[in-house]
């Protein structure tokens, strides 16, 4: 029978701890690593639209519309001022045209925006240096919306001068003047921003450009083809709500004597492209890239 053995002294216990290693210096990289915020996403989102072709011709394209149509249709009135009749009536409405025109330009750039880096796969890029994708999605928006907002603004308050020049009307107030330049500015540059998200959505070019394309124009080209009674009510909507009626609202030259008037047609768009967006967030942050 063993007997038991007394409890090993602490003092006595084997040390199992393993003697040093020798030490080696550590690495310090040179570059210095910061935080990332929304700023460093809009200065890659602004180097990235002012370095591509494509924001060239399509805003190239759009100031020659805006300004080439609106200084033509104004030469054309005034050569015609005995006929026109104009006196009672402000000339910023003859810029209208120009804008209508112009639009898809900003329309086809807000699509591009987006969809394009879906088509080339540099997503894949942009959302690696920038895993939050919500924050992708917002500086784009941000940095779209300002350029398309600048670019139609100036083009607009050109036209907008000559045609207060060269055609004899009445002078427009300070209402008239803000609705026909910042008003009309801010619609045209939210229907860009509506493209983008689209864009975002679809993830198609050529099938977002459509989508868009057809949302500025169907509804108008639809309801002058309604001639049965019984649609007389929706041909109505669709002459009020038209992206067409809207922006002449602007220029107090509604194609509706109700509907929209004022500045609702900014505020109806906001709406529409808040609810764009926040659909575009929530499947960005859903779906793979």
């Amino acid at each position: 029978m063993s007997t038991p053995q007394p409890p090993m002294p602490q003092s006595a216990a084997p040390n199992w701890q393993a003697a040093p290693g020798p030490s080696y210096p550590t690495y310090t990289s040179p570059i210095p690593v910061v935080r990332t915020h929304l700023g460093h996403a809009l200065s890659s989102e602004w180097t990235k639209i002012r370095s591509v072709r494509s924001t060239m011709w399509t805003l190239g394209v759009f100031v020659l519309l805006v300004v080439g149509i609106g200084l033509a249709t104004a030469a054309l009135v005034a050569a015609n001022s005995g006929e026109a009749g104009l006196e009672d009536e402000s000339p910023l409405g003859l810029g209208f045209f120009g804008l209508l025109l112009g639009s898809m330009c900003i329309i086809t750039l807000g699509v591009l925006t987006t969809a394009s880096e879906y088509g080339t796969g540099m997503i894949r890029t942009t959302m690696t240096a920038c895993p939050s994708r919500g924050r992708v999605l917002v500086a784009k928006s941000i940095v779209f919306f300002s350029v398309a907002f600048a670019v139609t603004l100036a083009s607009s308050l050109l036209v907008a001068l000559m045609d207060v020049a060269l055609v004899e009307a009445r002078e427009p107030s300070g209402s008239e003047w803000l609705k026909g330049t910042v008003g009309i500015s801010l619609y045209i540059a939210l229907l860009g921003l509506l493209s983008l998200v689209v864009g975002s959505i679809i993830r198609h070019s050529a099938g977002a450009i459509t989508i868009m394309i057809g949302l500025l124009l169907a509804p108008l080209v639809i309801a002058l083809f309604m001639f049965s009674e019984s649609l007389k009510d929706l041909q109505k909507a669709l002459f009020e709500y038209s992206i067409p009626n809207q922006l002449s609202v602007f220029y107090s030259q509604s194609l509706s004597p109700s509907g929209p008037s004022g500045w609702d047609p900014l505020w109806i768009m906001l709406a529409i492209t808040a609810a764009a967006f926040a659909g575009a967030y929530f499947l960005l942050e859903k779906r793979d890239v």
